[in-house]
């Protein structure tokens, strides 16, 4: 059989590529390698699946720092308030969390896919699992299906690549789809980890004396070896065996890279400020009169009422203080280090883990080889991208969701018009 549109790929963005294509008249046949689609779905938001952000569109383009403006295009065809109205309109009722994030009232991935997954049996998709592709055809300088390892060969006038990145590698993203562009002509930008976990050699790092320690509502800051901020989050992360994690760390992760590779350097300073709301002069006066109101106990039990208690013998041993000290004893200069410390606690880190253990995949098919307006290829016609094997990457919290669904929609949509 001959199909309008094959998309590979049953992630988040291929879904919803058939959603579009098939509702807009085309034929479809939706191609897996694994045994079951939505995977990444499923896994989304800790297993909730956050399936967008209900910020306004300046606020999304700023929390995808990997080339999110490029999506403007994407989401005048489909943007987050028409994810929203898609799933409401599905029958999954939405609610809104912290910081914008979208998730079902169900707080089941599973409810989210299985929904979106009969949509497309209801559209009349064709479904194929177990069906690993081994090349794109091309013909005549223009698309002309695909060939399954299996050998058999199956024709369609467009083909739309949803294969993700190298991420995640158990949901299926191993990265298929590169060289199937690159057959195309197209220029994979370099592969690189972000949204993930950073990796540090200092001394109470390998002796796990923070390890588990959660700090938050603190700000982290990348910085250049030039003593420069290049980038700072607020919010929460964790110390672990080997660095630091969490939504801010994960944040901050690209950015060790830039750096490393900008400045040709090994290590990274990061800080935390652990009192973002605190002026250095309103922080001590605040525990100098903590102090004073118990002169006759050693400092580092009195700090105990403000800081994370294992974090007290590193702060006090970087800032020279004996922490058995009392109020009256204290030398100001070492003092005044101590809360320099509380504002600005620096180390230096030596990267991050590997892109497989990386949320996100940064890099992909280069941008300016792509039509933003219908993602289809400028090099190849009838080749169609969406979702993360683009060069595009956001942040955690539902933003790499975001512009997979409007890419998928954009990409579905101008495949099936190419057709008339």
């Amino acid at each position: 059989m001959i199909y309008d549109v094959i998309v590979v790929g049953g992630g988040p963005s291929g879904l919803m590529a058939c959603v579009a294509a098939a509702e807009n008249g085309s034929s479809v046949l939706l191609l897996d390698k694994g045994n079951k689609l939505g995977r990444k779905l499923g896994i989304s938001g800790g297993g909730r699946c956050n399936v967008t952000n209900a910020m306004e569109t300046e606020e999304l383009i700023a929390h995808i720092p990997g080339n999110g403006r490029f999506l403007y295009s994407a989401f005048g065809h489909f943007n987050n308030r028409d994810i929203m109205a898609f799933f409401e309109g599905l029958g999954i009722a939405l609610k809104e969390e912290d910081h914008g994030r979208m998730f079902p009232v169900t707080d089941k991935a599973s409810s989210v896919v299985n929904t979106l997954l009969g949509k497309i049996r209801d559209l009349g998709v064709a479904i194929s699992t177990h069906s690993p592709v081994a090349e794109v055809l091309y013909e005549n300088g223009h698309t002309a299906g695909v060939r399954l390892i299996s050998g058999e060969k199956i024709k369609a006038t467009c083909v739309i690549l949803a294969t993700g990145g190298k991420s995640v590698p158990q949901t299926g993203s191993t990265g298929d789809g590169y060289p199937w562009a690159e057959s195309a002509g197209h220029t994979i930008t370099e592969l690189y980890a972000t949204e993930v976990p950073i990796v540090s050699s200092e001394k109470w790092i390998i002796n796990r004396e923070l390890q588990g320690l959660s700090l938050r509502d603190v700000e982290l800051s990348v910085w250049n070896p030039k003593g420069k901020p290049v980038i700072h989050h607020r919010g929460d992360f964790i110390f672990t065996h080997f660095g630091i994690s969490g939504p801010i760390a994960l944040r901050c992760s690209q950015f060790i890279r830039q750096v490393q590779k900008k400045f040709s350097v090994k290590e990274v300073e990061m800080s935390v400020d652990l009192f973002p709301d605190c002026s250095t002069m309103e922080l001590n006066a605040l525990l100098k009169e903590r102090l004073e109101a118990e002169p006759k106990k050693a400092i580092k039990n009195v700090l105990k009422a403000t800081l994370a208690e294992r974090m007290i013998p590193i702060l006090l041993s970087k800032a020279q203080l004996d922490g058995d000290i009392t109020y009256a004893h204290l030398p100001k200069n070492q003092w005044l280090d101590f809360i320099a410390l509380l504002k600005k606690f620096s180390f230096n880190v030596t990267g991050t883990k590997s892109i497989e253990e990386a949320f996100v995949t940064g890099g992909g098919v280069h941008l300016k080889e792509v039509n933003p307006q219908t993602m289809e290829s400028k090099l190849m016609p009838g080749l169609f991208f969406c979702g993360e094997i683009l060069d595009i990457h956001g942040y955690t919290g539902g933003y790499n969701i975001t512009a997979a669904f409007s890419t998928g929609y954009t990409a579905g949509m101008h495949a099936a018009n190419s057709q008339s």
